[in-house]
């Protein structure tokens, strides 16, 4: 891109571009998405190609979304693809001046990862299983526990039944049978602890007063998780593939 272009011809520039790359590109949305709008029908990609001559499936990047890096880092991921992230950062903040220790910061960072950039049903499951390979067993245990630990009360370790799930899901709300039977083990479990302090430092208020960057925990990240030198989603791991997914949601195969 010529250097003398000013930020806004840049801007022009790269949105021109991004709308050309779409127009060669036929975008289709997969069956969880389309199941989001109770949408049950069949995307017939021979009508949709007849619709727009010379386009091809989508089989790479997204022109419609901000350009990965090669070896993408969960910083990277942070940046350009999850969603609002300062329900998280309020919490590692609440984790860090609580004193709890670092791994345990990093598991209140990452215990919504699933939320922000991925799947709300279930989130604590998809979580653990997204950063198992890249960070301590405990964490990933704690993130999964505490899908089930944060629908039962524990006054003792300071963790009162929200306000907000009141609200949300009303007074009679049972759990399934499957997030009682995880409480139970995890009640059992020698992290039970883990997983509950990341329930104490849950965050239910969202605080719209209080800003967290990220940047306060680059070197807790730096010191806790195992970025793969090949990028997030290009190495080998067992959840190689779901950061592929984020980084390319919308690939058709």
């Amino acid at each position: 891109m010529n250097d003398t272009l000013t930020v806004e011809q840049r801007a022009e520039a790269m949105e021109a571009k991004a709308i050309r790359d779409l127009d060669k590109a036929i975008i289709v949305k997969s069956r969880l998405f389309m199941l989001a709008d109770a949408d049950f029908s069949w995307p017939n990609g021979a009508t949709l190609q007849a619709e727009k001559p010379g386009a091809k499936m989508l089989m790479g990047d997204d022109p419609r979304l901000p350009k990965m890096p090669a070896k993408p880092t969960l910083i990277d991921f942070f940046k350009y693809r999850f969603g609002p992230a300062q329900h998280l950062l309020q919490s590692a903040k609440h984790a860090l001046k609580d004193g709890l220790p670092e791994k345990m910061v990093l598991a209140c960072l990452l215990h919504d990862i699933g939320v922000i950039g991925f799947i709300r049903s279930d989130h604590g499951y998809w979580g653990a299983q997204m950063v198992e390979p890249y960070v301590d067993e405990e964490v990933t245990w704690a993130i999964r526990a505490h899908q089930a630990l944060r629908f039962f009360a524990d006054e003792a370790a300071g963790y009162p039944y929200p306000d907000q799930y009141r609200r949300y899901f009303g007074e009679d709300y049972v759990p399934d049978d499957y997030i009682k039977a995880d409480y139970e083990r995890a009640r059992k479990h020698k992290w039970y602890m883990s997983a509950r302090m990341i329930c104490v430092h849950d965050i239910y208020s969202f605080d719209p007063n209080v800003t967290v960057v990220l940047d306060e925990f680059v070197d807790i990240i730096g010191r806790n998780f195992r970025q793969p030198a090949e990028g997030l989603g290009f190495d080998d791991s067992p959840s190689a593939h779901m950061w592929r997914t984020l980084n390319r949601p919308t690939k058709y195969l």
